[in-house]
């Protein structure tokens, strides 16, 4: 009797072990699962701007396990509604700190009593249809980082000054992403890619001291204008469609390379990357910058204003704002390229591994999200939590019979000067389709900010045609 209950004992034990072990394995594959899939995503998210098939796939670290399951679950949140959808949730919960809000992509969600805030992804902002009327505790928040060729009409007052909340590439926005393309200070400090200067030199038999790669040719900026002046004075290689002069293996011919290893080994044999933005914007900056740092090539830059804020220190880049001519550049360039202790004074700063630039420390230190890396929130989530706890802090705030706060996006959130062609271009098609499209598209894009102002001022509903109509009203 005593061994039958020991042998059923035993038995019991075995089988309370086994069922732990199965749980607890299901919940590390569920959980190895959940990584996976965000680090796919997250891997996707500063390769470039975001592509309408990619923005669906985000996986949200503030989503709520079990998600909502009926009508009910969704009217006791907060409701933020993606008008212009980034996201495909037709319906999530999600957690941000304390507080619970309701997202979605699902319109009908308009008149809901709980509806607190529309969201909008700048580049498919459209007048077509609009939240409208627009009531007082509606506030509407803008999420674009992308540059002005995308949607001019945001660029001006009467536009941004529409939005209660902003995350943009300004410094000035709510939530900045000045630096959305740099995963961390670590790996500008990182030697993993660059080649030694001995070595480079002996490549420069091969290859031009210079490199350009663009395949989005004539944009606001006139780059190819300068770039092709700048070719006459010193030789460059040009391996993207824009003024293109030398072909990359066939395998690294689709865009989707540019953040492929034998890409990088590619660029690391320059001695100088043309790194030229398109468009010129204060703290519009791109991986078209980073890249070059991170490879231990010395960028020659062109965009940012204000790109010195943002430097790892003050001699690791070479500004064409500085130069009156790209003859100037040029000559610049080649002095470098002979003197070896000259150029490698602009790499001191990463073979010591020194930023010494308070700004960018501070700002990578104090940014809420990250890039690539599963272990922070995307900057979407970020955006997200930003207006559901604000939504949040004015709810607790009618509740005890204060006023609400307001906020309000200002001009410098999302701003940009109209597009100037370079001096010496007025004879090439660059210039041409400068004069004849961006800056054509500046000027109309003006008009519209101002009518699309004045029609949602009217707080109803309103036609593509009346829109068109107030637009090029004389």
């Amino acid at each position: 009797m005593i061994r039958t209950r020991r042998k059923k004992l035993w038995v019991s034990c075995f089988c309370f072990a086994a069922a732990f072990f199965l749980l607890v394995t299901f919940q590390v594959i569920t959980e190895l699962s959940d990584s996976e899939n965000k680090v796919a995503v997250d891997s996707s998210l500063h390769s470039g701007p975001l592509k309408p098939e990619e923005r669906h796939d985000f996986q949200f670290k503030n989503k709520l396990d079990g998600n909502f399951r009926t009508e009910s679950d969704a009217n006791q949140y907060p409701i933020l509604l993606w008008w212009s959808p980034l996201t495909g949730d037709t319906g999530r919960l999600g957690q941000c700190g304390e507080d619970v809000c309701f997202f979605t992509i699902n319109k009908t969600y308009q008149h809901n009593q709980m509806t607190r805030a529309f969201l909008f992804y700048g580049t498919d902002f459209s007048i077509d249809s609009l939240p409208l009327p627009r009531k007082d505790h509606h506030d509407w928040a803008l999420f674009h980082e992308e540059s002005p060729k995308n949607n001019y009409k945001l660029f001006h007052e009467p536009t941004i000054t529409l939005f209660n909340h902003t995350a943009t590439f300004s410094r000035h926005s709510h939530l900045p992403l000045t630096t959305q393309y740099l995963e961390g200070v670590e790996v500008l400090k990182s030697l993993r890619h660059m080649i030694p200067l001995q070595m480079k030199n002996s490549l420069r038999k091969q290859l031009a001291p210079l490199v350009y790669v663009q395949s989005d040719c004539n944009p606001p900026s006139d780059r190819d204008s300068y770039v092709r002046e700048l070719m006459c004075h010193i030789e460059v290689d040009s391996y993207g469609e824009c003024l293109h002069n030398r072909d990359l293996p066939q395998h690294l011919r689709n865009p989707a390379a540019m953040d492929n290893g034998n890409f990088f080994k590619i660029l690391a044999q320059y001695k100088f990357i043309l790194a030229f933005e398109n468009a010129i914007c204060e703290d519009y900056i791109t991986e078209k910058l980073w890249r070059p740092l991170k490879l231990g090539v010395v960028p020659v830059y062109f965009g940012s204003p204000s790109i010195v804020d943002w430097l790892p220190n003050n001699k690791s880049a070479i500004l064409v704002s500085n130069f009156s001519h790209p003859r100037e550049l040029a000559h610049y360039i080649k002095t470098l390229d002979k003197n070896d202790q000259e150029y490698e004074a602009f790499l001191e700063w990463k073979l010591k591994g020194n930023i010494s630039n308070p700004r960018l420390l501070t700002a990578m230190k104090e940014r809420k999200w990250g890039v690539q890396d599963i272990t922070q929130d995307n900057y979407i989530d970020t955006f997200e939590c930003m207006v559901c706890n604000r939504v949040w802090e004015n709810i607790r705030r009618e509740e005890k019979g204060w006023l609400p706060q307001r906020w309000s996006a200002q001009v410098n959130h999302l701003s940009c000067p109209k597009p100037e062609a370079f001096s010496f271009s007025s004879s090439n098609a660059g210039w041409n389709s400068l004069q004849e499209m961006w800056i054509a598209s500046f000027e109309q894009s003006k008009k519209e900010a101002w009518a699309l102002r004045q029609l949602v001022e009217r707080n109803r509903n309103f036609t593509a045609q009346e829109f068109w109509m107030l637009v090029f009203k004389e």
